[in-house]
């Protein structure tokens, strides 16, 4: 019997492990991180909480080290995916039914998981599967997916608290109730918190999930559902899929039973599921909710007034902090003439100063990118700019695929603000700058906010206030994410919710209960203590 009114623990950010040389922390990741590398895991599909081996075998390997196997993958056959879609559509009927304390505390658990037992193993996964040095590791696969678990039973909670008045004699209540079918997670390899809040979020909200890990990513990824299920997650709640996106896709798609895409990605293949949705409309039991955050060309403004050596440190960190791989890594930036006198001396000497290598060793800066795919996209990049006398390569510019998929971090100086790498998504360690002349400020703002079709994050940099006011209105649906003297980079559950426009996304905003509230279908129940025992109204007597 439940009679109590909860009130959740009040979720607070998970602190920041720091890595300092011969710290505790330190010295049980690396303890980790060589247990990790001395085994080959098998990871298979689960549904309903059973693993199915399916032959269908893929390896991961380290991306700074691709001769190395982390783990055997069992890819699904469409067959497997169709089994998934009727185990999630059974468990649904339970586990929406359940008080939603209950869930919340499934949940809560897992963060503690986390935050304890498993902070170093999901760390490790993360580094070595994804190439991840061990803070980046740490704001990502700990923190930020700790933050999301508490974070989003708070936002629940308030959700659920959300009801309308009542007028004399009657009783109006809302029913937050899931949607009607199944949802599918659809993740990238770029962060494992946004995986795990994929899945985990519509989850929170009494809805049963189809998961797709990302093949670069699905280490850890197969971890965090290790860790699901531990805190209490019950089979079939949460199925998992790795394979290739048709396999597990088209049979998704096509169930009447689809009942929302929560996805992080390209923008191409989001726009490919959202066509072939709109294609199986009158398929569905319902309208599908469609929430995705895709690509991104974020930029850095820095107007004159702004102060040299932080220009200098939001566009090393801001572009090159995880092979810019991040949807918010700044790629291009624009500086005032003036201004980047001073900028250039300081920016390069921190570029001479960053180490590129393996993240088995802590104190390199920079790692390899994730793949071999996106290693020839972005040299192919460089090269190109190599050859071309209108640009200027002025720091980095080489790379080596021979034991790893390492680029150095390459800034590239154009006089054309329409040139390719200053329009273009790379997702990789290359940033391109654009000077302007100082008295063309407003001018240049219009540049940034018509060059790309995406709108995802953004900063200015200015000690000028008016700059400051000028440059925030003229960029208003230039970036979902706008940051005022600093990187563009580092949004924090619960601090600044996360998402775009344009062809960013849907902007829904993961970090906040605008999120959670696509994964829900409200429902009206108005109940009347004493009814009316006669038609009539006073209105039409005599």
């Amino acid at each position: 019997m439940n009679n109590s009114l909860a009130n959740i623990p009040k979720a607070i950010n998970e602190p920041i492990l720091q890595y300092a040389p011969q710290s505790h922390e330190t010295e049980a990741l690396k303890a980790e991180l060589r247990k990790q590398k001395n085994k080959v895991v098998e990871i298979k599909p689960i549904v309903n909480g059973k693993e199915i081996e399916t032959g269908l075998v893929e390896q991961v390997r380290c991306p700074h080290e691709h001769g190395h196997i982390l783990a055997n993958v069992h890819k699904v056959t469409p067959e497997i995916v169709k089994s998934a879609i009727d185990s999630a559509v059974a468990a649904r009927h339970d586990w929406m039914r359940m008080d939603w304390t209950e869930r919340a505390a499934i949940f809560l658990k897992a963060a503690e998981l986390l935050a304890t037992k498993y902070r170093f193993t999901i760390n490790a996964a993360t580094m070595l599967g994804q190439s991840k040095n061990a803070y980046q590791a740490e704001i990502d696969a700990a923190c930020e997916m700790i933050d999301f678990l508490r974070f989003n039973v708070q936002f629940a909670q308030e959700i659920y608290q959300n009801q309308p008045v009542s007028d004399k004699g009657i009783w109006n209540r809302l029913q937050y109730r899931p949607l009607e079918g199944f949802v599918f997670a659809v993740a990238p390899f770029n962060f494992t918190a946004i995986s795990g809040n994929l899945a985990s979020a519509p989850a929170l909200m009494g809805n049963s999930v189809l998961w797709k890990p990302s093949t670069t990513a699905v280490l850890s990824s197969y971890y965090l559902y290790k860790i699901f299920e531990e805190a209490g997650v019950p089979a079939g709640v949460l199925n998992f899929l790795p394979g290739d996106g048709a396999d597990v896709g088209n049979p998704v798609i096509e169930s009447p039973h689809f009942a929302g895409l929560h996805f992080t990605g390209s923008t191409q293949t989001f726009n490919h599921l959202w066509k072939s949705i709109g294609n199986n409309i009158g398929n569905y039991k319902s309208y599908p909710r469609i929430v995705g955050e895709t690509g991104g060309k974020d930029f850095v403004v820095a107007h004159q007034s702004a102060n040299a050596a932080q220009v200098a440190t939001a566009l090393t960190r801001g572009a090159f902090e995880y092979q810019g791989q991040k949807c918010s890594a700044a790629s291009r930036a624009y500086i005032s003439k003036s201004l980047w006198k001073k900028v250039e001396p300081i920016l390069l000497e921190q570029l001479s100063e960053l180490k590129m290598g393996s993240v088995e060793k802590f104190s390199n800066f920079v790692n390899a990118v994730i793949d071999k795919r996106s290693y020839d996209k972005i040299t192919s990049y460089i090269d190109k700019a190599k050859k071309d006398s209108s640009v200027e390569i002025i720091a980095g510019g080489g790379y080596s695929d021979e034991v790893g998929y390492f680029i150095e971090p390459t800034v590239i100086l154009t006089s054309n603000p329409n040139y390719s790498t200053m329009c273009e998504e790379l997702f990789g360690p290359v940033l391109t700058i654009y000077i302007f002349e100082d008295d063309n400020f407003a001018e240049t703002l219009n540049l940034v906010d018509k060059t790309s079709p995406y709108a995802l994050t953004g900063s200015i940099l200015a000690q000028d206030r008016k700059a400051v006011i000028q440059a925030t209105d003229a960029l208003t649906d230039a970036a979902g994410n706008f940051y005022i003297n600093d990187k563009p980079t580092g949004a924090v559950v619960g601090q600044q919710p996360f998402g775009g426009g344009r062809a960013s996304g849907t902007n829904d905003k993961a970090g906040a209960n605008l999120n959670l509230l696509r994964w829900i279908s409200a429902r009206t129940i108005k109940e009347t203590f004493v009814a009316p025992t006669h038609y009539g109204y006073p209105f039409h007597q005599q």
